[in-house]
């Protein structure tokens, strides 16, 4: 019978299938009465059955097995491995998740992981889905709070791909004290549930913050200069979110030093753009370096367009640069079209507008605006 156990889960967990829960049962059912048969063995080594079960390494097996100690047989390990195999986890897959969460394989199938997979598949997550879910937060997965969780989240962010980023602050955070306090503090500051998916998904952090800190980061935006409602509001909350108040108002300080700023100016900027709050300083020096010292462009012209600090100095402001000034130059572009108006177009609009309708005045444009941003920038941009 143990002979028997041993080949049943080496065929699951190499052949790794994607039957429905219901199929489960089959498998269940076999290995329990294979497990009925094996009573507890006190010599039961769980270090190597990690090893040649599940397919950890040495040095995961001995570390996990400190997790496991207390098990006396196989039969519990054996019933989750059949279970996940039946998801469809793959032997590395398994071998992944156990390595992460190694008390999983104690878990109660018939109990815990059953019910949970059935409320699952209740919400319309598919087996892929969840195993996808299993692989990501096993501790998380066999927690039944999982379901409800999930109920209230999928509405709200959509399809659950939006949530495998932020999927271990989602599942770790206090629905009911902390996450929906939130939610409706946020949707009081006029965001939209679509917003507020958005800013949870890039501040992943929101999730576990209490109220409290909530409500000061919506203060600390509004004395950034981005009111409630605003269409930069969002942005705000974002970038205001991982920087403390005294970090903001350094930073601030950086801006106005390092783009020769006025109050009004950097108050100007940040309220445009409350992103550059986030940017490195070697990053916001590099491009005020450029922008002011080689494109010539006043201050003021660039606190009116932050938007442009955040584009690729090497991929998208100097190549673009470079071509703007070829053209004026050979008296392909009239003088007055400003900079940032050729920043923001899209790639295949920039080549539409500024490349494509100049290739017999200047046949090799396309070829040095391709070099430009590869940064193969050649000495000058060749008229023939």
């Amino acid at each position: 019978m143990l002979h028997l156990r041993q080949r049943v889960l080496s065929h699951l967990l190499s052949a790794a299938p994607h039957p429905s829960t219901s199929i489960l049962l089959p498998f269940q059912r076999l290995l329990s009465a294979a497990a009925s048969a094996i009573s507890p063995n006190p010599s039961f080594a769980v270090e190597e059955y990690l090893v040649s079960t599940c397919g950890l390494t040495r040095a995961q097996a001995l570390k996990a097995s400190a997790k496991l100690s207390h098990l006396k047989s196989p039969a519990k390990p054996d019933a989750v491995l059949a279970f996940l195999a039946g998801l469809g986890l793959s032997g590395a897959d398994v071998a992944a998740v156990v390595a992460r969460d190694p008390q999983i394989l104690c878990a109660k199938v018939e109990t815990t992981l059953s019910p949970i997979v059935a409320g699952l598949t209740g919400l319309g997550l598919s087996n892929a889905e969840i195993a996808r879910l299993v692989s990501l937060a096993p501790a998380h997965f066999r927690c039944r709070s999982v379901v409800s969780k999930l109920e209230y989240y999928l509405p709200l962010f959509g399809p659950i791909d939006n949530l495998l980023r932020p999927l271990k602050h989602v599942l770790r955070s206090d629905l009911e004290r902390v996450v929906k306090p939130n939610v409706k503090l946020l949707a009081e500051c006029g965001l939209s549930a679509c917003e507020i998916a958005r800013l949870f998904i890039g501040a992943p952090r929101m999730f576990t913050a209490k109220p409290g800190r909530v409500l000061a980061m919506v203060a600390c935006a509004e004395g950034i200069g981005v009111p409630r409602g605003s269409g930069m509001f969002r942005q705000a909350l974002h970038a205001v979110s991982y920087i403390s108040e005294d970090k903001i108002a350094a930073k601030v300080d950086y801006l106005k030093k390092t783009f020769r700023w006025s109050d009004a100016e950097v108050g100007i900027a940040v309220s445009k753009g409350p992103f550059i709050l986030a940017r490195s300083k070697d990053m916001l020096k590099r491009r005020s370096d450029f922008l002011i010292s080689e494109v010539g462009l006043q201050p003021a012209y660039i606190a009116h367009c932050p938007a442009m600090l955040t584009y690729s100095l090497e991929g998208r402001l100097r190549p673009r640069y470079y071509v703007v000034k070829f053209l004026k130059e050979n008296g392909l572009l009239e003088h007055g079209r400003g900079y940032y108006t050729t920043l923001v177009k899209t790639e295949k609009v920039f080549m539409e507008k500024f490349i494509c309708p100049h290739k017999e005045a200047a046949p090799h444009l396309a070829e040095d605006y391709a070099a430009a941003c590869k940064g193969e920038v050649p000495a000058r941009f060749r008229f023939t």
